[in-house]
């Protein structure tokens, strides 16, 4: 998930690619010193790079069931960067290219959640996950880990590496028993020069450690994610003793030092800027996580003085990271002499035909899934004001989170009140009045989220909604309220922000920080310190996404493996219809000194 970017950036609009080899011509029985006169003294090559592409294989938006399309122009999918690579291959030399991925791949559309739970990939006789058999098709040299991969479970994750013909890299997801790797923790590619050594290229892949957070459930007792610096110093100087004349890095780690969950862990979420500074023996970088574009981005190692390369290719295909190298024969070995650095949008050129052929029968497949009508609704229920504004569409998901709680807690733990909290994912997710699809309820719960009951006191839970209401930037009273410039205070995105229902409150935005959150009550009462409630909320926020104060730590009331995405379309199938008078209203409001603003 997407967190600030780094403070201070160099972008790199134009990389010439420069380095030409020097042919071996002449005659039959040469002398030494003439073959030797002939060899390559230079050489150039390339890796191009993705990262953070989540299961978009074609310019296709599920939610809508339209082709992708957003106000800046860009396209997604992985079905047109590959026309982008076949070209890179054709200028360059095939020879002269590797392609490498920086994780999340196999979440995030309805395709991806198609093939993990509605026909798995697991099942037998199952086809090939599409993200394979598009990479494979596109033939990557080397793929990191990202913490999305970790959502359906391991199983789903070993069935997927099972079917790439190139390795998934994570130096830093260990088994928890052994504490040796749990996947390959780098590949060495060699770059062949005619009549020159080999130049061997090592690609090393670090996770993210948030994975023990956010997916615990999945991997907790079975592995375990130390930080990117701690095992870069550990893989690095092998990848050199091993010969590697260029030392690759693919981190899913943003590069602004970072960490969305607070002190929840002693290792670094957004660390590839660390990485750079820190480990020496690193040339370049390709980093994901934070969904932002970085065409080149340059960190000094403390230790040898040495520049490292770092570029971010945004996300979902929407840009190409392309690292051009250029070497030096010195002394039997091949020395880097330049490197440089830019992204490449796809939405000029076509997608891969081939891919498309491959594919497309998966993907009609998934886009008569997600049209498929589960019930009706009485009203439009629009999401676009969720972040500042009560609205039915946010109560549906509250509505959904208490019932299925409630249903699973037990006896004593039934006595206690009952609340929600949700976060508004997509300000364009819309439920039309009339036919309600899959598709409908999916752009409105994108994440593949389980659910969880945890008990807070009344004083935990005011703290709670004191740490949701940073979101918004203070206004003093009297002040115009612009709902343009009003939230995603201290780069708390929406997916940050939790509304609570089954309790009315006042979030007083000219108050300042910590000092937001009034007329706290439960049923017309006020809610005193020491009462206990139970709160439903996701697995994401309940184990420490965001940096929440108290959930992590809180009691466990309810667990579930079920997805709340399938627990709200389950929801709308049994009602039938989908009535906003069916739902707890949140009764919460933005006030200025008081007085609402809406």
């Amino acid at each position: 998930m997407p967190v600030s970017p780094m403070n201070r950036r160099e972008f790199v609009q134009k990389s010439a690619v420069t380095g030409v080899a020097v042919a071996a011509a002449g005659a039959v029985a040469a002398t030494p010193a003439q073959a030797a006169e002939r060899k390559p003294r230079t050489w150039s090559f390339s890796i191009l790079g993705t990262t953070d592409l989540h299961s978009h294989v074609f310019d296709w938006d599920y939610y809508l069931d339209k082709a992708y399309s957003d106000a800046k122009g860009n396209s997604v999918g992985v079905a047109r960067v590959a026309t982008l690579i076949k070209q890179q291959r054709e200028a360059k030399g095939e020879e002269r290219v590797l392609l490498v991925d920086a994780g999340d791949i196999i979440q995030g559309t309805s395709l991806a959640y198609y093939f993990a739970r509605v026909r798995p990939i697991t099942d037998k006789g199952a086809p090939k996950h599409p993200m394979a058999v598009a990479m494979n098709h596109m033939r990557y040299d080397a793929a990191a880990l990202g913490n999305h991969e970790f959502n359906y479970g391991i199983e789903v994750l070993r069935k997927f590496e099972s079917q790439c013909r190139f390795p998934l890299l994570g130096a830093n997801a260990l088994d928890a028993k052994t504490l040796k790797p749990a996947f390959q923790p780098y590949t060495v590619k060699r770059i062949c020069v005619p009549g020159a050594p080999d130049i061997k290229v090592g690609i090393l892949g670090l996770t993210n450690p948030g994975i023990a957070l956010w997916d615990k459930d999945n991997v907790s007792g079975k592995m375990v994610f130390p930080g990117l610096v701690e095992q870069a110093k550990k893989y690095v100087p092998r990848l050199r003793a091993l010969g590697c004349d260029v030392v690759f890095l693919t981190d899913h780690s943003g590069l602004d030092g970072s960490s969305s969950y607070g002190d929840e862990l002693p290792y670094v979420e957004n660390a590839s800027n660390l990485v750079a500074q820190q480990v020496p023996g690193i040339d370049a970088i390709l980093v994901g996580h934070t969904h932002v574009e970085v065409p080149s981005y340059t960190v000094t190692n403390t230790e040898t003085g040495e520049d490292v390369l770092l570029s971010e290719p945004y996300c979902w295909g929407y840009r190409l990271s392309v690292f051009d190298f250029e070497l030096e024969l010195v002394r039997g070995q091949w020395k880097v002499t330049k490197k440089s650095a830019q992204t490449l949008n796809p939405n000029t050129v076509d997608e891969d035909p081939e891919i498309k052929k491959l594919l497309e029968a998966d993907h009609e497949l998934v886009v008569k899934y997600v049209n498929t009508a589960v019930g009706t609704c009485t009203e439009d229920l629009s999401a676009a004001e969720s972040c500042w504004k009560d609205v039915p569409i946010m109560d549906f998901i509250h509505q959904v989170q208490m019932d299925a709680v409630k249903a699973g807690l037990s006896t004593a733990d039934a006595a206690l009140p009952l609340i929600s909290v949700a976060a508004p994912f997509s300000r364009t997710a819309d439920i039309p009045a009339g036919s309600v699809t899959i598709k409908d309820i999916a752009g409105l719960y994108i994440y593949d989220n389980t659910l969880y009951g945890k008990k807070l006191t009344g004083a935990q839970l005011k703290d709670y909604l004191e740490y949701a209401a940073k979101y918004y930037h203070q206004v003093p009273a009297g002040t115009k309220v612009d709902t343009a410039t009003l939230t995603n205070a201290n780069s708390f995105w929406d997916y940050m922000y939790d509304t609570a229902a089954g309790v009315s409150y006042d979030i007083d935005i000219a108050a300042a920080e910590g000092s937001r959150i009034k007329n706290l009550s439960y049923n017309g009462t006020s809610v005193t310190d020491d009462q206990v409630f139970v709160v439903a909320v996701n697995n994401y926020r309940a184990n420490g996404g965001s940096g929440y104060p108290h959930i992590a730590a809180a009691d466990i009331a309810y667990s579930s493996t079920n997805e709340i995405r399938q627990l709200m379309i389950d929801y709308v199938t049994a009602k039938g219809t989908l009535d906003p008078a069916d739902f707890a209203a949140t009764n919460w409001k933005l006030t200025q000194g008081g007085t609402a603003v809406f």
